[in-house]
């Protein structure tokens, strides 16, 4: 006896073009957020390495200019 449930290859392809599709979205917005965790610690680093070097160049004039 057939199951009333069994599922046609159209159904089968379908779900799986959605599963992909699903899979997908799921990759962009792993990809979204780990851009922004880049631009966040980059954001960090480029501030933290100009305020090192603004010390930097406080401590050359202090030198240079008793």
């Amino acid at each position: 006896m057939v199951s009333l449930f069994a599922q046609t290859a159209k159904d089968e392809v379908k779900d799986a073009g959605q599963d992909v599709k699903q899979a997908g979205k799921a990759t962009g917005r792993a990809a979204k957020h780990t851009g922004r965790a880049v631009k966040k610690t980059t954001k960090k680093a480029v501030n933290k390495t100009a305020e090192k070097t603004e010390e930097g160049a406080d401590s050359v004039r202090r030198k240079t200019n008793p």
